[in-house]
């Protein structure tokens, strides 16, 4: 398959005259739908105009490139109304966004996107083994959270969390080397796809619902030392029915805990759609007590403004609230899972045409005038070099030696001995 990429990569890179390179079946396919669309009978008008430049008015100066004021400096955006529970007033229905925000949430929403991809392509090679839950077509949800809060707030995930590893500061290399089980990888490559960690972000949590009363901890650490952080804690619809989950909510009202509990609604606890699974699927409900709002996760713009809504409101000191985020996965549950036994083909694509996260952000800012095409593709560029130096990087790495088994259990620690499976293995840990 591989060799076949190639062969037809480099046979369009001849076509073109471009740089092609394509490393995946969906790279290749939209290299293939770009030269299609330059190329088509249907639009000669449109290719003869990319090809050539419109000719300058006589004593024009010829520019060789659009200069910033060319491009709209920002715009507000009409963006979908939230559902509210227990709520006189919800979010903003107008967002505002700078040409500097949209190009920031292009990149990353993008960066993501294409690093999940590479692990994709790395877990069927091979090279990534054990669990790995890939987050394409979520994008909008991390980056739009990540945009309302401070890096100084604190966050906490299920095992989906290869987005939030990244948005919370953590290079694409040491993902990825975590990924792969390398020594470069954030945990040093004893926690997998699971387990990420960074400052502020903990976790990347393997047991389905476990991190919601941990999230809540976090927020009455924030209450207790008064610093006016908050802690965002998520969770999918899958654990959306587990009794930890309604314990917690009344604990965080009770106390009034800074906690915005987010349910990234997928549509599909592994394969089960919430229909089957769940009685009433209004998740943003749930709290019955604790006021709620239902967002469309696929706009990082709605996410965004509902975010900070509920980041107002937390920090005000009336406690938690409740936020449902509806978004959809493309890959299946985790990559021993096509994805395609409980839902069809034509409906994953039928999201990817009509709701397509990184899609609707692109389409917004070209159609305003806030980007170029060229612009947009010159990212796109760097970063599949960007993650395709990280894969390499990965691969290259090399993987923890024995004698690091037991370190890094504590992070103060002066080194200690600890028993291995019997009581005459003594094993080293270092902090």
């Amino acid at each position: 398959m591989q060799n076949m990429l190639t062969i037809i990569s480099n046979a369009l890179c001849r076509i073109t005259g471009r740089n092609v390179g394509a490393q995946t079946v969906s790279e290749l396919l939209i290299d293939l739908s770009e030269y299609v669309n330059l190329t088509s009978p249907a639009a000669p008008a449109l290719a003869q105009t990319q090809r050539q430049p419109p000719k300058p008015p006589p004593g024009a100066r010829v520019v060789a490139s659009r200069s910033y004021a060319d491009f709209t400096p920002q715009v507000t955006f009409d963006i979908k109304k939230c559902d509210l529970h227990r709520l006189e007033e919800g979010p903003s229905v107008k967002a505002e966004v700078t040409r500097e925000q949209g190009l920031q949430y292009y990149r990353t929403m993008q960066t993501i996107r294409r690093m999940e991809l590479k692990a994709d392509q790395l877990y069927k090679q091979k090279i990534i083994r054990g669990f790995c839950h890939l987050y394409d077509g979520q994008e909008a949800c991390a980056v739009g959270i990540e945009a309302a809060i401070n890096q100084t707030d604190h966050l906490i995930t299920a095992y989906r969390a290869h987005g939030f590893t990244f948005t919370r500061g953590v290079p694409i290399k040491n993902i990825l080397c975590e990924l792969t089980g390398r020594k470069g990888g954030v945990a040093k490559g004893k926690g997998g796809s699971m387990h990420m960690y960074a400052p502020c972000f903990y976790g990347g949590n393997g047991i389905v619902g476990a991190q919601i009363p941990l999230g809540a901890g976090i927020a009455l650490a924030c209450q207790y030392k008064g610093t006016k952080e908050l802690c965002v804690t998520l969770y999918g619809d899958g654990a959306a029915n587990q009794g930890q989950l309604f314990e917690t909510f009344n604990m965080a009202a009770l106390w009034k805990l800074p906690c915005i509990f987010i349910c990234e609604n997928n549509q599909y606890g592994m394969g089960t759609s919430v229909e089957r699974a769940a009685a009433c699927t209004d998740y943003y409900k749930r709290g019955d007590f604790i006021p709620g709002l239902r967002v469309d996760g696929m706009d990082v713009l709605c996410v965004r403004e509902a975010v900070k809504f509920a980041a107002d409101y937390c920090r005000s000191g009336k406690g938690p609230i409740v936020m449902e985020l509806q978004c959809y996965r493309y890959h299946g549950h985790s990559m021993s899972d096509p994805g395609v036994s409980y839902r069809t083909r034509e409906e994953i694509q039928e999201v990817r045409s009509k709701s397509d996260p990184i899609s609707l952000l692109k389409e917004r800012l070209l159609s305003n005038n806030m980007v170029s095409a060229e612009e947009l593709k010159e990212i796109d560029v760097e970063i599949r070099k960007e993650v395709e130096d990280a894969a390499q990087f990965a691969i290259a790495d090399p993987e923890p030696p024995l004698e690091d088994l037991c370190s890094y259990i504590f992070s103060d620690k002066e080194p200690l001995e600890v028993r291995g499976v019997h009581p005459w293995a003594k094993l080293k840990s270092l902090s």
